[in-house]
Parts: structure tokens; sequence; C-alpha cells
């Protein structure tokens, strides 16, 4: 009985517009990423644009888990909403740290291949922006949905090989040099393939749900 009565009840559709909200947060997160990595702007200007996109994006998160615990009628699972903008949380998140890193080790250029990263950032970002809107009618927009998330993984497998071969150009050019440039270099290579990786596990995390509800 209890289940019917639900069926019948509307759903809270303020979800989607924090999904849609944060989404939009990561895409401009990605955009001034890769300015930065393009060496365009200042590393202050462009760091202060990407931990302010961060900021926004923990108040949706904040405003999601207090909706999750008001709303009395969620349009999918809870626990599959509180999962859902976790992981968005942690691709803006990854961003920040990529910043700080960068910060810290006072890195002022950029090499090609981490340029062409900035670049594969932006593309899973735009691509999940195009994503989450379909969870509005998800029954419906379900093969859409996997054929984006398919996209965002290509562009990660795409990510993955630019990673590597980034990481060859800078051993190969420091190899019997500066040791500490190869670490510091690694470090923010593997900070970068890590926000597509996050990109990719939103995807996964929307595909998931799309399956679950048809």
């Amino acid at each position: 009985m209890l289940g019917w009565f639900q069926a019948i009840l509307p759903k809270e559709e303020k979800f989607y517009d924090f999904f849609e909200a944060h989404a939009a947060t990561l895409v401009a997160g990605a955009t001034a990423l890769h300015s930065l990595l393009a060496g365009e702007g200042d590393l202050e200007s462009r760091s202060a644009e990407i931990f302010a996109e961060e900021h926004k994006a923990d108040l949706i998160t904040a405003e999601v888990m207090l909706a999750v615990r008001r709303t009395f009628i969620t349009p999918f699972d809870r626990s599959d909403i509180k999962e859902l903008i976790a992981s968005m949380d942690d691709a803006i998140d990854q961003m920040k740290k990529t910043v700080k890193a960068i910060r810290l080790y006072e890195v002022q250029s950029f090499e090609p291949a981490m340029a062409e990263l900035g670049v594969t950032i932006v593309e899973a970002a735009t691509k999940l922006a195009e994503l989450v809107p379909l969870l509005r009618a998800m029954s419906r927009n379900s093969a859409h949905v996997n054929a984006l998330a398919e996209e965002i993984s290509n562009i990660e497998e795409r990510s993955d090989e630019v990673h590597i071969k980034g990481l060859k150009e800078l051993f190969q050019r420091h190899r019997s040099g500066d040791v500490m440039a190869f670490i510091v270099g690694a470090e923010i290579f593997d900070h970068l393939e890590k926000v597509v990786d996050r990109f990719e596990d939103v995807a996964n995390r929307v595909s998931g749900i799309v399956i679950e509800h048809l």
C-alpha cells in the first residue's frame, strides 16, 4: 500500500536543478583550468576562478544533502542521489587539488601534453553537462545517456594516452638532468588525469541510475 501511495505522489524536482547547477560549475572550472594550462591568464586569477567554482559546488552539494533529509518523495533512490552529487563534487575537488599542486610547486609553464589534457577535461565536462539533464526523463533518454557515457569513457581513454605520452616526453627531457622537474611534472600529470577519471565516474553513476530505473 505504501509503495502505491508513494508512486502517485508528486516527486520533488529541485534535485535535477541542483545536479545541473553543479554540472555548470564543472564546466566553468574545467574552462578555467584549460585556460591556465594553455597559458591564458595568470595563475592567481585562474586559481581564484576554480576555487570560486569549487565553493559554489560545495554549497550545492550541501543543499542536496539537506534536501535528501527533508524531502518525502525523491525522484530516485536517496542513496543514488547522494552518491551522484558526491561523485560530481569529487570532480571539482580534483580540479582544486590540481591547482593547489601547481601553486605549491610554483609551476609557471606547462608541457604541451598538459595543455592537451586541459582540452580533454573541457570536452568531458561539456559532455557531462549534456548528460546530467537527461535524468529528468531517464527512461525516454536511456539510449542518449548510454551514448554520452560511452563518449566520456572514450575521452578518458584518450586522456590516458596523452598522459602516458606526456610522461614519456618529460622523462626523456629530464632523464639525465633536473630530476625534481620530472617529479613535479609527473605529479601535475597525475592530477590532471584524475580529473578526467572523476568525470568518467560521474558518467558511470548516471548510467547506473538509468539502468536501475528502466
